[in-house]
């Protein structure tokens, strides 16, 4: 077993952290707490920019459906007469300066996540400064910003802040890193606007969503055809997210037969990662999907997935930016 899997084995089961996780999740929580300090008193200052900020995050480490969730907020604001952009930092890229996505973004370059929200055509910037990239938006028309992983970036200031939790594994055993997955402590839900629980058990205050897609897309030429086509079938199904046990068991859960391939998140992937030696189909997320098509097979296929939350989520955002003035 690796570190890795051991660690995760602690947070989410029930093995022991290796005791020195201890004294450096003590340390760790020290130096976040006065980081947020800093920022609280103005040593560290925050800038403000004359259009709304909504920030969309999580307080633990690995995915929890953040991405869906940000191209169905850009979606419904849209609707509502927003002109909507998200920021990212574009982990996994080398982009360092601010850039503004064209509309064949490289993911080797500016991330995969990028290039997905980017593919659901809402204009994206990403950066090592968020605050730069940010106004890169501004200058493109948009008056309203939405940023992707920002919820520990304080140096964005914000209006709205939404924690995406993950509602099968929740916060595991509740203690921060290294000894357990959070980045934050628990007393940090206390201060965002709204808990979005992506599937899994929904605890009061949770507004729900959920992760759906019963189509699949060839890579290779974009033409789709319903995913229950592979229903009985044994498939390869290749994952590099921050929980990739879900979508193999998405992919269970509607009769396939699955082979796992877990990579690491945002791993960048070369044709050898794919070559399986035998012709079955190969199944992987849209985030990965952007990452191969430039070397992919006729037999290689994404899986959509878009985030369903009830309107009523949307129509709060709404009154609650307008309410302040936006």
């Amino acid at each position: 077993m690796t570190l890795a899997e051991r660690l995760e084995s602690a947070w989410y089961g029930t093995a022991h952290a290796p005791w020195w996780t201890g004294p450096l999740s003590w340390l760790y929580g020290a130096l976040t707490s006065c980081r947020r300090g800093l920022y609280r008193l103005g040593v560290l200052r925050s800038v403000r920019l004359p259009v709304p900020v909504v920030v969309i995050g999580n307080l633990s480490v690995g995915g929890t459906g953040k991405t869906p969730l940000t191209i169905a907020l850009a979606e419904a604001l849209r609707k509502r007469g927003y002109t909507p952009g998200v920021v990212s930092r574009g982990y996994g890229g080398t982009q360092k300066e601010p850039l503004l996505l064209g509309d064949l973004p490289d993911p080797s370059r500016v991330g995969d996540e990028p290039c997905l929200i980017r593919a659901s055509g809402v204009p994206v910037a990403v950066g090592r400064d968020r605050t730069a990239a940010a106004k890169l938006l501004l200058e493109a028309g948009c008056d309203l910003v939405i940023a992707d992983d920002g919820l520990q970036h304080y140096a964005l200031a914000r209006d709205l802040e939404i924690c995406v939790i993950d509602g099968v594994r929740r916060f595991g055993n509740g203690r921060l890193l290294p000894a357990g997955p959070l980045r934050e402590p628990m007393s940090r839900l206390q201060k965002v606007g709204y808990r979005v629980c992506n599937g899994g058990v929904v605890a009061p205050g949770d507004v729900p969503m959920e992760l759906r897609g019963g189509t699949v897309r060839a890579l290779v030429d974009e033409h789709t055809k319903p995913l229950t086509e592979f229903a009985g079938q044994t498939v390869h199904a290749v994952a590099a997210i921050g929980h990739p046990v879900r979508f193999f068991a998405s992919l269970r859960s509607q009769g396939l037969q699955v082979i796992e391939h877990a990579f690491p998140d945002h791993h960048a992937f070369v044709p050898d990662d794919l070559s399986f030696g035998d012709d079955r189909p190969v199944l992987m997320t849209e985030k990965d999907a952007v990452k191969c098509r430039a070397f992919a097979q006729p037999h290689w296929w994404s899986v959509p997935v878009r985030a369903v939350l009830p309107p009523a989520f949307f129509d709060d955002i709404e009154t609650r930016l307008r309410r302040d003035g936006h």
